[in-house]
């Protein structure tokens, strides 16, 4: 019997906000997160911009002892055990000291890169022979599966533990992993999302391939532009988001809150061939993708009420809209409402489809339409594919029934998932 899947639970560190209801606030009120770093213009960053989430010493007390903060120096696994920790207890579930493992709860929970600052340390360390300084704790900060098992550890979770990888598709595809885990009834709940370093080693990369914007820096808020024409590249961002997606009938024999509902979705690769490359999507693979995910979710193209996609603030934003135009059939008037996070955030890569999850569960569950900052010199390719009025400028109050999320990743990776508002 294939299972119905629910989400029963968020939690979200962003560079605009931390925790749900601080988040949904910052979306309502299109709320940037973007700033300068005085950092990236000591080491002559060409953009000297980012988008990093404002963890005081308070906070890292709620959710760290003092023995775990000694030597902690990933911002990936502090953002993602925030999130994650966050998500479980807002699902109603507890934080047991049963010594047997939850047997029925697993995590997917993805990373582009972990534990840069980390490794930076132990560089040093190594070379000066001062290998036993190095603390316990070096190889789950710096492995890549560390953001899962230090989720595991703590949550006691004993269905499958799991680290993803797909550059900017990582979060959505945890998403649907998890999902595929429940539909098959080889678990009751699944705890999926994703997270991301901050700062110049992981943005270097970045700022050297020219694809940031450097001629914002005295207007940080304005720099991360989706969809407009003076879009010049996006701003670097980090943070994580999570979701708690649960069986429905587990989570209606607990009587949990349901956020919304998961109908199905797609994840695929172009190859990189046919247009496609490491850092270029091929469109064709994009169409298919999302023609699978309606096919999948058994529903319309006519039924999506809201797309929030990939968008982030480059040249390509035009080729995404007129993809979707033609996986959908339709434009103009008929095109759904379509929105970017990345305007307030700018773009988190690894942790930026969990986070836009998040956002995109919110505006079904509470009814609204976050509007797109940065907008108002919308790109002539797109507004010859669609009506402007479809993208809107502020929020909007709106019931939304079917709202479709995608990532497009580096190494031409895909996702595209369908949230429903959920329906008993």
């Amino acid at each position: 019997m294939k299972r119905r899947v629910v989400v029963t639970g968020l939690g979200v560190v962003a560079p605009n906000a931390i925790g749900v209801t601080n988040f949904e606030t910052a979306l309502r009120g299109m709320k940037s997160g973007i700033t300068f770093h005085q950092e990236l213009a000591d080491l002559k960053f060409c953009c000297q911009l980012g988008g990093k989430p404002d963890i005081s010493d308070e906070i890292l007390n709620q959710y760290f002892t003092p023995l775990q903060l000694r030597g902690l120096n990933s911002s990936g696994i502090i953002y993602g055990v925030i999130a994650g920790t966050d998500a479980w207890k807002d699902a109603g579930l507890t934080i047991s000291e049963d010594k047997r493992p939850d047997w029925d709860s697993g995590i997917i929970f993805g990373t582009g890169i972990l534990g840069v600052d980390k490794f930076r340390e132990a560089i040093h360390l190594i070379d000066a022979g001062n290998t036993r300084r190095l603390g316990s704790t070096s190889v789950l900060q710096t492995m890549a599966s560390g953001i899962s098992a230090y989720l595991g550890g703590i949550l006691g979770c004993g269905n499958q533990v799991t680290t993803n990888s797909s550059a900017c598709t990582t979060g959505t595809e945890a998403v649907l992993m998890g999902y595929d885990r429940i539909k098959a009834g080889n678990a009751k709940r699944m705890l999926v999302g994703s997270c991301g370093d901050h700062g110049p080693y992981v943005w270097g990369g970045f700022d050297a391939m020219r694809i940031l914007p450097s001629n914002y820096n005295n207007q940080p808020q304005q720099a991360s532009r989706p969809m407009s024409e003076s879009a010049v590249g996006f701003v670097p961002g980090s943070g994580a988001g999570a979701l708690i997606l649960e069986d429905l009938e587990s989570a209606q024999e607990r009587d949990a809150y349901i956020y919304g509902e998961i109908l199905g979705g797609e994840i695929n690769s172009g190859g990189q061939r046919n247009g496609g490359s490491m850092t270029a999507a091929n469109s064709e693979a994009v169409q298919r993708c999302i023609n699978r995910a309606l096919i999948n979710s058994n529903i319309s193209s006519k039924d999506v009420d809201l797309i929030n996609g990939h968008l982030t603030a480059t040249s390509r934003d035009a080729m995404e809209v007129e993809n979707w135009t033609r996986a959908l059939n339709r434009s103009n008037e008929e095109f759904p409402y379509i929105n970017s996070l990345k305007g307030m955030t700018g773009h988190c890569l690894s942790a930026s489809g969990s986070i836009e999850c998040v956002a995109s569960v919110l505006q079904l569950d509470k009814g609204f339409i976050f509007g797109n900052l940065n907008t108002g010199d919308i790109h002539p390719e797109i507004s010859k594919l669609i009506n402007t009025e479809k993208i809107p400028k502020s929020t909007l109050n709106k019931e939304l029934n079917i709202l479709a999320k995608a990532s497009f990743g580096f190494g031409d990776v895909n996702a595209v998932v369908l949230f429903k508002k959920f329906v008993n």
